[in-house]
């Protein structure tokens, strides 16, 4: 039909003007580009994400490619390697209990206090995530040692001394692991609405009783979490721990001490603790660090 204009084409509504309709709905509706199964991915982020992966997982596999299954429960059965898997998991326990008493106050005091220097302080309280391990345990020698700054009053005055106990073992982990537990539980807080802990307080609770009966349970996700971060890295540790507490079976000797030195001796039964170590690892991260991550 011909339109009033004079030039032939589909016939509009009324009113419109010509106009077509689906510019009349809001304007044309874009389409949406689904990338699931891997459609649409772009080879220059495909490749390397792949080789990423890969990176990661080969060496894993290869462990248990190489393990010597035949022989694994007769190696695993040595008190030796039980001995230092409990010693590991005794250990990595009590300094992730350590990092909580400590190190949740502290992520509330950077994430709830304004003072002076606040940014050097959170600096300083990470930085044993970049410090090697091993200077760290130097570090804890010249803290804590027996001639140390504060190791020598503990001696003279208490008798105590940490360097080279299981007690030095628990403070070496406690120190590398506790930063992760800080940031986990600091970001947590950040993320919470503080007007909660403003209205218990003028409704008359003291800070610390807001912080007990509000903020403790509103985060207790973000605390899990840190946790158990902290506890899967006190139980690899090795370089702080090695330097600072020494290699001691029964006494410092921890897993990953233990995979190093059958490591020099007899590869086999290095490849075996290494197995337990990432089975115990799987089984915590997979388990509870995913469904509590989630939930923060």
């Amino acid at each position: 039909m011909t339109s009033p204009s004079g030039r032939s084409g589909a016939a509009t509504p009324s009113g419109t003007s010509g106009v077509p309709a689906d510019t009349l709905r809001g304007g044309p509706r874009r389409r949406r580009v689904r990338t699931s199964g891997g459609r649409g991915v772009p080879l220059a982020l495909l490749v390397p994400a792949l080789i990423g992966l890969a990176f990661l997982l080969v060496p894993l596999i290869a462990l248990l490619v190489r393990t010597p299954w035949r022989s694994l429960p007769e190696q695993l059965s040595s008190a030796e390697v039980w001995q230092a898997l409990q010693l590991s998991l005794i250990c990595a326990t009590a300094a992730t209990a350590v990092s909580l008493v400590i190190g949740v106050p502290l992520a509330w005091l950077l994430a709830r206090v304004e003072f002076p220097g606040r940014g050097v302080v959170r600096a300083l309280v990470t930085l044993p995530l970049v410090l090697p391990p091993v200077v760290g345990g130097v570090a804890l020698l010249m803290a804590l040692g027996r001639n140390g700054v504060v190791g020598r009053w503990l001696d003279s005055w208490f008798g105590i001394t940490l360097p080279f106990t299981t007690a030095g073992v628990v403070i070496a982990e406690a120190f590398v692991a506790m930063p992760f537990l800080v940031i986990s539980v600091e970001g947590t807080l950040r993320a919470a609405d503080p007007r909660y802990e403003e209205a218990a307080t003028t409704l008359g609770a003291s800070r610390f009783t807001a912080f007990r009966r509000v903020t403790l349970p509103l985060i207790a996700p973000g605390i899990a979490a840190g946790a158990v971060l902290a506890w899967a890295r006190a139980l690899g540790e090795f370089g702080a721990t090695i330097t600072f507490a020494g290699n001691f079976p029964g006494r410092t000797q921890t897993m990953p001490l233990a995979v190093y030195l059958a490591l020099q001796n007899d590869p086999a039964a290095a490849i075996s603790l290494s197995l337990v170590l990432l089975a115990v690892s799987v089984a915590v991260l997979a388990g509870l660090r995913d469904r509590w991550m989630t939930a923060t």
